[in-house]
């Protein structure tokens, strides 16, 4: 599989995941011992806590919301590392962070058997024009 297909595979599976508001599939992605910067810098370190951080905004302040993630660029740094990059458009029907809101991440995946994992994810929020 090339790059941009292993970026794009891991970024679909983390929609569904998103759009389903499912914490667990969320991190399933993951290694276990990844890394998660959100978008208002704090880290989560482990699949099991970005799974609890994860469904914790899924029935909060993120109840409802659906995101579109599109992996635009990547590239290998070598035979077991992917380097992407990834738009995201979250949707926010209601609550305190109401409206569109657009960020943009950047995802190291490493081979792990046959298939690729995330081993870091930092997210950043784009500012508004």
């Amino acid at each position: 599989m090339n790059p941009q297909d292993i970026a794009e595979t891991a970024a679909k599976r983390l929609e569904a995941a998103w759009n389903a508001a499912d914490g667990a599939a969320f991190a399933a992605p993951f290694a276990p011992d990844a890394d998660f910067v959100n978008v208002r810098g704090e880290l989560h370190s482990g699949s099991p806590a970005i799974a609890t951080g994860h469904q914790q905004i899924f029935d909060t302040i993120y109840s409802g919301s659906t995101v579109s993630y599109e992996a635009f660029q990547a590239r290998e740094l070598d035979d077991r590392v992917v380097l992407a990059h990834v738009n995201a458009t979250l949707n926010v029907p209601g609550g305190p962070l109401a409206g569109v809101h657009r960020a943009l991440a950047t995802v190291v995946l490493v081979r792990d058997g046959d298939e690729h994992r995330v081993a870091s994810f930092h997210n950043t929020l784009v500012a508004a024009p």
